[in-house]
């Protein structure tokens, strides 16, 4: 027979061969089963009650005779129920970051959380330490950094983290300098990361660089038209809300980051950036009313909006349509 075709459905080799039989020789009596499969009567027995189970055969009304399910009718339950259960394992693997608390806790006692204000001197100790409020990031990253293009090694050191930032569910929102989109590559790399569920801005006139991790760390350079002199690092809950409110202002006077063709439109593969924020939001976010409260929109648009993303990628049920978007590298 090859190979087992139906494993992907929890369908083991001989499970398979016994239903591919009863295809062939449908309504047939499994009295002697157990002789073409050269194994004992209990273990067909067995067999045949699991494929039941699984909605592949029938007993017809005389007790005695089996019969095949539908192939269509048949898996198509089977794929609904499979992609039930790859969905609740994409949340509950999505909703796991407590774990690395409960892990850091073997370490001994831990330290209480960082006060105040933190100097870090040197670019190491500044990019070691944004390597590491970016990987225990849970909710949200802001940031504005007026750069005018990112070298190649940038770029490779950024994209692995910033990528595993999205596909964890973290909302990242970025403001670059619209003289970066003439860097090639630097424009390549913003448009991938708007592919994957990043909201990115451009604006032409703004000197501020600053980072905002899960809106209680904000790190800021101490000369920002020179990060090398260092950064100061603020935990103070005052201070990272007034940055917050500048990160906002910057916000909303940029503008949204123009396709590669020049416009504001959908992307290349067709999504606008609202779409792909509610394809994100609906792997990532429960129920509908947290979905719309992310996104800032009423639950009646959100929920047309994943009518329509269900529509377009011709899925029957949300945790289908989550598959096929990570098949088509959508998220």
């Amino acid at each position: 027979m090859g190979e087992n075709e139906m494993a992907v459905f929890g369908v083991s080799d001989a499970e398979e061969e016994i239903y591919r039989h009863f295809l062939r020789n449908p309504s047939t009596a499994a009295d002697d089963l157990h002789l073409l499969l050269h194994t004992e009567p209990g273990q067909a027995r067995a067999r045949i009650d699991r494929l039941r189970e699984l909605g592949l055969l029938r007993v017809e009304d005389d007790g005695r005779r089996i019969a095949p399910e539908d192939p269509e009718t048949a898996l198509s339950r089977l794929i609904d129920l499979r992609l039930h259960a790859l969905h609740q394992e994409l949340q509950r693997v999505t909703r796991s970051r407590h774990v690395i608390d409960g892990l850091r806790a073997e370490q001994g006692a831990r330290t209480p959380p960082p006060q105040g204000i933190e100097q870090l001197e040197g670019l190491a100790q500044i990019r070691n330490r944004i390597d590491d409020l970016a990987f225990f990031a849970r909710d949200e990253i802001l940031s504005v950094e007026p750069y005018t293009r990112l070298s190649p090694e940038n770029i490779a050191r950024s994209r692995p983290l910033d990528l595993r930032c999205l596909r964890r569910g973290v909302k990242i929102r970025n403001v670059v300098s619209a003289v970066a989109l003439q860097d090639p590559p630097t424009a390549a790399y913003l448009r991938e990361l708007s592919e994957h569920g990043a909201c990115i801005r451009v604006t032409a006139d703004t000197t501020e660089r600053l980072l905002v991790y899960d809106r209680r760390a904000a790190l800021v350079p101490l000369d920002p038209r020179d990060t090398s002199r260092g950064a100061l690092l603020a935990h103070r809950s005052g201070l990272v809300s007034n940055i917050i409110a500048l990160f906002e202002r910057i916000w909303d006077q940029a503008h949204e980051l123009p396709t590669a063709d020049g416009g504001s439109g959908p992307a290349r593969d067709g999504l606008s950036a609202m779409e792909r924020r509610v394809l994100v939001a609906m792997c990532t976010v429960g129920k509908d009313e947290a979905g719309a409260r992310e996104l800032g929109v009423s639950v009646r648009t959100y929920r047309r909006h994943v009518a329509e993303l269900m529509q377009t990628l011709g899925a029957a049920s949300r945790a289908q349509a989550a598959l096929l978007a990570r098949e088509r590298g959508w998220i």
